[in-house]
């Protein structure tokens, strides 16, 4: 497959990755989390997070959701957040069926809540006709590729922990946010009173397996066993452990996250002056949502494969990976102005 726009999940495996992996695929080591990798590993976790940081490594994305979610709330709770979130969107209704809670969604222009857009659903409380808030989620990036100061982060958190909620951070694409703003994970997360998040490395050069953090220990209470319940218990978990050491220890995310923002800076800079092009939203990671004519795009695909967004207004998604190449961006700019000025 020819190297598109589609997702950052299309991309390979960083050969730091792979090389821990090998490394670890030596003797035997005890199964479910109890070996010297997982151990080694739930350490670095705490330089990162804060020391009562609590790791829980899971298979994929949605697991990681839905565990987070499954350890915040009951069937009778609610969780607020953007329509646009990946939990509402594209879960395929997990979080309801698994959880059996109830997602209150809100439209927001950019992905993002904001404490007036959440106050909207906080009401019902102590009415057992009504399912009760209980959590906020939101997502650093947004699903939008828009971000979150911290400031905005710890309003949230203190609005949350003002109705006795907690707020759940889904960091699909942390690494591009902390890259963004120039923080640490800390700063974003744990220092901003996030309680609990999903913390991802597949979309930034890892092969599988995601992450379940633990900010607030308050939340640390039968774990492991919602997690096997979900089938998310992983036997071999040291190789899903040392693609994360290998991701954290020399700041690999780093290093991959700075290239993927890089190149969609690259690609925003190429067609802004495009006057068929419109770009919808600030480029602030690695993701470009563009307008442009609907035959345009369409023949754009017979050579990069990519996802339309919002069809009916013939916005597109283009997405640039670790392994995104300036080569690949300049010919894609170019195939654009070819296509859109016929």
């Amino acid at each position: 497959m020819k190297r598109g726009f589609g997702s950052d999940n299309h991309s390979g495996i960083s050969p730091e990755v792979l090389q821990a992996i090998a490394a670890a695929n030596v003797e035997h080591a005890l199964a479910y989390g109890d070996d010297e990798y997982c151990c080694r590993v739930e350490e670095l976790f705490k330089e990162y997070f804060g020391r009562q940081a609590k790791v829980y490594f899971v298979f994929n994305g949605t697991g990681a959701n839905v565990l987070n979610i499954d350890i915040m709330c009951r069937s009778h709770h609610a969780v607020v957040c953007a329509d646009t979130a990946h939990i509402n969107v594209d879960e395929c209704g997990a979080p309801q069926r698994i959880v059996g809670c109830k997602l209150l969604t809100v439209h927001t222009p950019d992905g993002k809540l904001t404490p007036e857009l959440v106050k909207t659903q906080l009401h019902g409380f102590g009415f057992e006709h009504h399912s009760q808030p209980k959590a906020i989620s939101i997502t650093q990036s947004t699903e939008l590729g828009t971000l979150y100061t911290l400031g905005e982060i710890r309003a949230l958190a203190d609005l949350a922990h003002e109705y006795n909620m907690y707020l759940h951070m889904d960091g699909a694409r942390l690494a591009n946010a902390a890259v963004a703003l120039n923080c640490t994970f800390k700063e974003m997360t744990t220092d901003c009173g996030v309680d609990c998040l999903s913390f991802g490395g597949t979309k930034n050069g890892l092969m599988m397996g995601e992450s379940v953090v633990l900010l607030n220990p308050l939340l640390d209470d039968g774990v492991k066993y919602r997690r096997k319940q979900m089938s998310q218990l992983c036997s071999k978990m040291r190789f899903v452990a040392v693609q994360f050491e290998a991701y954290l220890k020399d700041e690999l995310w780093r290093r991959n996250a700075e290239h993927s923002n890089h190149m969609a800076h690259l690609l925003y800079e190429g067609l802004k002056d495009v006057p068929q092009v419109k770009v919808m939203y600030p480029v602030q990671v690695n993701s470009v949502f563009a307008q442009l004519p609907h035959d345009a795009w369409h023949k754009l695909l017979d050579d990069y494969f990519f996802y339309d967004w919002d069809e009916s207004n013939n916005v597109v998604r283009w997405m640039c990976s670790f392994d995104t190449t300036e080569d690949d961006i300049h010919h894609f700019v170019d195939a654009i102005k070819k296509v859109v000025s016929r």
